[in-house]
């Protein structure tokens, strides 16, 4: 049986974020940098360590595809008009 910490785990179901909370703000970070989500970012930069804010735990820094580097700011950055265009997977 798959889970969600399988490498090759694949999302069975994808809806799309209704209102703000932690949970859509990292996932707005993770798909702003190309992925769908944290654990597509471990699968694919294996070993790669996911730095986060102290305090509200939103992620601080992702690599993308291309080795670029995008840093986010310590507070909310998925302004209201974005949270409809956040894609929420379930496995």
């Amino acid at each position: 049986m798959s889970t969600a910490t399988d490498n090759n785990s694949k999302p069975r179901a994808m809806s799309r974020a209704k209102e703000w909370t932690a949970e859509v703000e990292n996932l707005f970070r993770f798909q702003q940098a190309g992925y769908r989500d944290e654990l597509e970012y471990r699968q694919i930069k294996q070993g790669a360590l996911i730095d986060k804010w102290p305090k509200s735990g939103f992620v601080k820094k992702l690599q993308r595809r291309d080795n670029t580097v995008f840093y986010y700011s310590r507070k909310r950055e998925c302004e209201d008009r974005d949270v409809n265009k956040v894609l929420v997977y379930s496995y």
